[in-house]
């Protein structure tokens, strides 16, 4: 299979990656869903609940402070290497991604579009002011120091499960420019991706060979319409993931296995 992917990207010269979760895994940032496309745990917060419920926010708030150290200090792993490495010798266009951990630019892959947005910012929904999201961490260890020492377990996108705590009592920093309200500077579920982002990543769609889809099962519609708009150009579509996605039935070739592995074992077959 992997002679056969080999091929799949010779042919394709113009190759459009959209990778989702799975890809950092080996960084250690937990993915959502099983290889059955079933969550792993409780699903994510909605927009709805954080913009609409100050309570909402606290326990956001309250677990991301205590997650993110864990998820800022993940490494990329030899699967962004390898589409670093294969980027920079043309076999990639453009890479988009479904996750906010930056991993693929810190690996040196420069054509990203960040669908989700990034974790690493925050942005006021107020003003739209944004700032870096270490600069909040320290605002928020030190209006809550009931935080330090907490033990927690890690959760995707830097998100942590926290029993046993007083969420009442977390107290939240507002925006330092209008007081208003901060939210991370991602995509939450049940929110929409910014018009521009989405019209961007269709045209890299329109100008691309073929698709190739790493680490994701396809379940957020903001990825499957990719696979679903390249069906619909009459453009192949490949997998690299492990369970099942949403899309099975739209490729035309699938490999279910690791993608560091795969990636790895590609990048040395296509450049050495």
């Amino acid at each position: 299979m992997i002679t056969e992917l080999h091929h799949f990207i010779e042919d394709h010269p113009r190759l459009l990656v959209l990778t989702g979760a799975g890809i950092s895994t080996a960084s250690g940032i937990p993915d959502y869903r099983d290889e059955n496309g079933a969550w792993k745990q409780q699903q994510p917060m909605t927009f709805a609940e954080f913009s609409g419920s100050h309570d909402a926010r606290q326990r956001y708030w309250a677990r991301s402070a205590l997650g993110w150290p864990r998820f800022v200090q993940a490494q990329p792993n030899e699967a962004h290497q390898a589409l670093a490495e294969l980027e920079s010798h043309g076999y990639v266009d453009t890479l988009i991604t479904q996750n906010v951990d930056q991993l693929h630019r810190q690996a040196g892959h420069e054509n990203v579009i960040d669908l989700h947005g990034r974790l690493h910012e925050v942005v006021c929904l107020d003003c739209q002011a944004v700032i870096p999201r270490q600069q909040l961490q320290q605002a928020l260890l030190r209006a809550n120091p009931a935080l330090t020492g907490v033990s927690v377990r890690h959760a995707p996108d830097g998100d942590a499960l926290l029993e046993d705590f007083d969420f009442a009592s977390m107290v939240i920093p507002r925006c330092a420019d209008c007081g208003g309200v901060l939210k991370p500077n991602v995509v939450f579920f049940g929110e929409n991706v910014p018009r521009a982002r989405v019209e961007r990543s269709l045209d890299a769609l329109q100008q691309a060979d073929a698709l190739l889809v790493i680490g994701s099962s396809l379940q957020v519609y903001s990825g499957f319409r990719f696979v679903r708009g390249a069906a619909e150009q009459g453009k192949p579509v490949a997998s690299i993931n492990l369970g099942q996605t949403r899309a099975d039935e739209l490729f035309q070739l699938q490999l279910r296995e690791p993608c560091g592995p795969v990636l790895t074992s590609l990048l040395h077959g296509l450049v050495n």
